[in-house]
């Protein structure tokens, strides 16, 4: 396999547009809802798979009627899902997201079996014999703070395999305790407040350099509205954002990482598969949910603004 997304995998319900809770028992119209698979794992795997990339997906769901629907999805987008393990008794992690007609995303959420996949549930082999694989929410995956984790990272790299990864909340005990993944990453997708929280920096430059100083090859921070910051050894650039009407913001780092990878496999350097990452982060604001805009759907298409 290609690529395999390790981490967190969620059942997104998504509304649009909301702009307030109904009182009482009162029933609001809306244009649309949607439910998808998300998640850092879960959402990444499925738009790589949009985008051509063969992609496997290792993580926690439980054995519930939400753990059949994330699994069944994502295998109908083409992601091997055999890594995914069922906990019984465990509920899948899901979230409900009202979306405000200006594409900010409030959620309700209840994280679920994330919280306990560990090493013991992976197939080392998966790792190791994949050409990239995606760390996602390395902060909420308790688990995998682990040193057999750190050292199956350590056994892929030493194989050739390079590792990406990005987080999923910006909860500050969560978010600095996922900085002892960084020695064993080559590629790290935070946003900009995950890196100011992870470094006490005081702005994004120096909290880039700080990561930098940490041991990833490359710091990619994603700056919202502002576009992207990427820092490698070379030095720092700037990608800006794509202008594009914000449907919904969900899932957009996810899809970031999705383009950034698939410009990294694509044989692009570190600042054009940035510009990819720009490019399918945008066509998902464009739509509900965390998939939104990518069907049928290349990776040339995409770069040239189709």
């Amino acid at each position: 396999m290609t690529v395999v997304t390790l981490g967190v995998h969620i059942v997104d319900v998504l509304a649009r547009p909301v702009e307030s809770i109904p009182e009482g028992q009162d029933t609001h119209l809306l244009e649309e809802i949607r439910i998808t698979a998300a998640g850092a794992a879960a959402g990444t795997a499925v738009d790589l798979a949009k985008l051509g990339v063969p992609v496997a997906s290792a993580g926690a769901v439980g054995d519930d009627e939400l753990g059949d629907f994330l699994v069944l999805i994502m295998k109908r987008h083409g992601v091997d899902v055999a890594g995914i393990t069922r906990k019984p008794g465990e509920r899948t992690a899901a979230s409900i997201l009202p979306i405000r007609p200006d594409g900010g995303r409030p959620s309700f959420h209840v994280p679920g079996a994330n919280l306990g996949f560990s090493p013991a549930d992976l197939d080392p082999a998966l790792v190791t014999g994949a050409r990239l694989v995606h760390l996602g929410g390395m902060d909420v995956t308790w688990g995998l703070h682990d040193p057999a984790f750190f050292e199956l990272l350590r056994a892929a790299r030493q194989g050739g395999t390079l590792i990406t990864m990005d987080l999923l909340s910006n909860m500050p005990d969560l978010v600095t305790g996922a900085r002892t993944f960084l020695p064993h990453v080559d590629y790290f997708l935070p946003n900009e407040e995950q890196a100011l929280m992870i470094t006490q920096a005081a702005d994004v430059e120096k909290a880039a350099a700080a990561l930098l100083a940490e041991g990833p090859t490359g710091v990619i921070v994603t700056l919202g509205a502002e576009g992207s910051l990427v820092a490698t050894a070379a030095g720092t650039v700037r990608v800006p954002a794509l202008e594009v009407p914000v449907v919904d913001t969900t899932g957009c780092g996810d899809a970031y990482c999705a383009g950034f990878i698939a410009g990294l496999l694509d044989g692009r350097d570190v600042e054009a598969a940035a510009r990819l990452g720009t490019a399918v982060a945008a066509r998902v604001a464009g739509g509900l949910g965390s998939d939104a805009g990518l069907d049928g759907l290349t990776l040339q298409t995409i770069a040239e603004g189709n």
